[in-house]
């Protein structure tokens, strides 16, 4: 048996694990707090003071606009040359995307609310939308700022009403297309008539955000689900996008789903099924398993993923309640679960900059090597999003690419990012935050027959520090 983790390797760990990765400052905090009490400071991120990084974001220029904003301010191309304004440069819609990674990036290298800016990024991956997908475009800054984010740390139920009801996803899934045979819409006359059920949203509700594969749904849940969601719908979807309920689309036939007779008309339909999903016992373990996943292992212990179900379930989806089963649980302080979990790319990339404390101002040639990694952001064209397991992140051009930016890094050669600190005056500070007791001899031999000026960019390519 492993021996128990030290003080000093728990701080790391958890830091590792409830943030984007240790800084000298995080850490002396959690030292100075104790590891319970910055627990707690960090599920209550309403209390903490994040004015710093907000300043940066606001700088951007897109992030307090509305779809209705963005695109009249960056249209198309084809709307841009029709209207005769002079777009020069990068395509306007890209203009959008590339400032919400930026602002995703400044918030995980950043922000003080770590914990709070992990489950936003875990959320936005659990509910994903595809970024460049057409009016997408335009409705995804809004979707992060509005959808996600208010709803990132409170009842999982809240949260997935909100996605069910955002432009982006009913945009992304389809389903603003979609109309019940029996609707009134679908017996209009054949030029504006709908092209029927569309049973895309209905199934990812259920396979992705909810019951997950094996929840014990069948094709005809599917179908029963899309009767009752046709209702949900936009208007104008290429510009002021809005969510809205039309009657033309309703189906006020019965519907039975997962055994459930839903009987209730018009928007009630969409609702009960929400709710339906949402407090269903398949989803509490879902839920429990995913976050388990994220937290601990990527074979989470079957003891913890039960505890954290019921944590679910009992506190109604209450998102911060699951956290706190999961992170004060026994497991996840185990031998087994240190360094156990692989760092994803904007994971490895905030914690590099983080432990060495650089000056950042996010820039494409930073979001660029976070595309070469694999995880260009916001950019995940399958309704899965990126995976959260080590066998997705480790092929040779993978951990190539992170040894380049680790050099490019300690070097000073990106554009945007200052590193002060300087080996070897640092490097053993640096393998107190990466590894504490625990650096492998073959990291530690590589180590000392380096050059004192490539031991930090060692450091950070080594196995150690792509894990967490």
């Amino acid at each position: 048996m492993s021996a128990p983790l030290s003080d000093e390797q728990k701080t790391i760990h958890l830091l590792n694990r409830i943030s984007f990765g240790p800084s000298p400052k995080e850490v002396q905090r959690v030292q100075r707090l104790g590891i319970r009490a910055y627990l707690s400071e960090q599920l209550a991120p309403e209390n903490i003071s994040d004015g710093a990084v907000e300043e940066k974001v606001a700088g951007l220029k897109t992030m307090r606009m509305n779809s209705r904003e963005l695109f009249e301010l960056y249209p198309p191309p084809k709307v841009a040359k029709e209207a005769g304004m002079a777009m020069g440069g990068m395509n306007a819609p890209r203009f959008i995307i590339l400032e919400l990674q930026q602002a995703r990036l400044l918030r995980a290298v950043d922000s003080q609310r770590q914990l709070y800016e992990l489950m936003v990024d875990f959320w936005n991956n659990h509910f994903n939308v595809f970024a460049a997908k057409g009016a997408d475009r335009w409705l995804m800054t809004p979707y992060d700022r509005d959808t996600i984010r208010p709803h990132a740390l409170g009842k999982f139920r809240d949260l997935l009403l909100a996605t069910a009801q955002s432009p982006a996803m009913l945009f992304y899934l389809d389903n603003w297309l979609s109309v019940s045979p029996q609707a009134p819409a679908a017996r209009a006359p054949a030029n504006v008539r709908r092209r029927g059920i569309n049973e895309n949203y209905a199934r990812e509700i259920m396979e992705l955000h909810t019951l997950g594969v094996e929840g014990g749904y069948t094709q005809q849940d599917v179908h029963e689900i899309a009767r009752c969601l046709a209702v949900l719908t936009l208007r104008r979807p290429r510009g002021d996008a809005e969510f809205y309920f039309d009657p033309q689309l309703h189906d006020t036939g019965a519907k039975t789903v997962l055994g459930t007779r839903i009987a209730s008309g018009g928007m009630d339909d969409g609702v009960r099924v929400i709710d339906l999903l949402a407090r269903h016992p398949a989803t509490a373990r879902f839920i429990a398993t995913k976050l388990a996943l994220r937290f601990v292992a990527d074979n989470p212990p079957i003891s913890l993923v039960n505890r954290a179900t019921d944590a679910f379930r009992r506190s109604d989806g209450d998102i911060r309640a699951v956290l706190q089963t999961i992170i004060e649980a026994p497991e996840f302080f185990s031998p087994e679960a240190y360094q156990a979990k692989v760092k994803k790319p904007i994971e490895y990339v905030a914690s590099a900059l983080r432990l060495v404390e650089a000056e950042t101002k996010v820039t494409p040639q930073i979001l660029r090597y976070l595309g070469r990694m694999g995880e260009p952001l916001f950019l995940a064209q399958p309704p899965t999003g990126y995976p959260d397991v080590g066998s997705s992140w480790i092929s040779s051009d993978m951990l190539l690419t992170r040894m380049n930016f680790a050099i490019d890094l300690t070097a000073n050669r990106i554009d945007g990012v200052r590193v002060q600190a300087q080996a070897p005056r640092d490097t053993q500070a640096f393998i107190r935050m990466v590894a504490p007791d625990s650096l492998s001899p073959a990291t530690r031999a590589a180590l000392a027959e380096s050059a004192d000026s490539d031991r930090l960019a060692l450091l950070l390519a080594a196995p150690e520090f792509q894990r967490r």
